[in-house]
């Protein structure tokens, strides 16, 4: 018997692959990219003008100081979960089996842990009685420094929740880089902090590129943390978004903010993966 010519094959094999992501596509269709769309429409969709609630974002002040506030804590959080996650990435991606197990469960036990339990628990151990303003009262500082219902609290709160997205992404490319380069540029004089500076860091660049859009992102949206640690003078996007949404029933002006937040996530999103391979990450060129 003569088997079927290769092109039939590959035409076989793309329908089956196509009728097999149907499935799939129609769901992220029906649950993501529709009510995206219709949130965008909605968001131009006012009798005053079409971008009558962009212009009001652009000249209003408390909406602008609102915007600038949410950039700049997720900024500070991305940068605070940077400078914390990168040594404990670097010993899960250098670590034993047991090293990495044991590391891996304490990094999980905050994904398994209810985000209210966290929040609340944050509540508790910042709160003016909590232990670390009695361990700031033991040097003086009990009465000055508030830790909660304020930026710092919510910097707090979110720097240790969205931990985990930033150790994840970099010990990935940390555990694929070749450690022989090292030894390597020891070997041609490179001290230990050069080598680490000029080999290293550029190859875990990626890694820390996608850890920072992914907790910059999680931040700019965040809302229990924010509303529970945060002060009634702070308030972020999703908190105004909530406002516009149950209190003032502005649903289109609720939508151009959530686009604008969309926006953000897209644009930042673009500059990584154009200029810092976020493709890497997951094995992309």
């Amino acid at each position: 018997m003569m088997s079927a010519p290769a092109g039939s094959r590959r035409a076989t094999h793309s329908t089956a692959t196509v009728l097999l992501l149907l499935p799939g596509l129609f769901v992220l269709a029906g649950m993501f990219i529709v009510p995206v769309a219709q949130l965008i429409i909605d968001s131009f969709s006012d009798s005053a003008g079409a971008w009558i609630h962009y212009r009001r974002i652009a000249v209003v002040p408390v909406y602008l100081l609102v915007l600038a506030r949410t950039l700049l804590v997720s900024a500070v959080t991305a940068a605070l979960c940077l400078l914390l996650g990168f040594p404990v990435a670097y010993r899960l991606a250098h670590a034993s089996p047991t090293g990495k197990s044991i590391i891996l469960l304490c990094i999980f036990l905050s994904f398994w842990t209810n985000l209210l339990v966290r929040a609340f628990s944050w509540m508790v151990l910042l709160n003016p009685n909590g232990i670390f303003n009695q361990a700031l009262g033991l040097i003086g500082l009990g009465d000055s420094v508030k830790l909660v219902y304020n930026t710092t609290g919510v910097l707090i709160g979110q720097t240790q929740i969205l931990l985990p997205y930033m150790i994840l992404p970099l010990a990935a490319v940390m555990s694929r880089v070749d450690p022989t380069l090292m030894n390597a540029a020891r070997s041609l004089g490179a001290s230990p902090t050069r080598a680490f500076l000029a080999v290293y860091i550029p190859l875990v660049k990626s890694g820390a590129m996608a850890g920072l859009v992914l907790v910059f992102t999680l931040s700019l949206g965040s809302f229990v943390i924010p509303a529970l640690l945060g002060g009634p003078r702070d308030m972020f996007l999703a908190q105004l978004i909530e406002f516009n949404i149950n209190n003032t029933l502005n649903l289109s002006f609720a939508s151009a903010l959530s686009t604008v937040l969309l926006a953000a996530t897209l644009i930042l999103y673009w500059i990584g993966n154009r200029w810092f391979q976020l493709g890497q990450v997951w094995g992309g060129r």
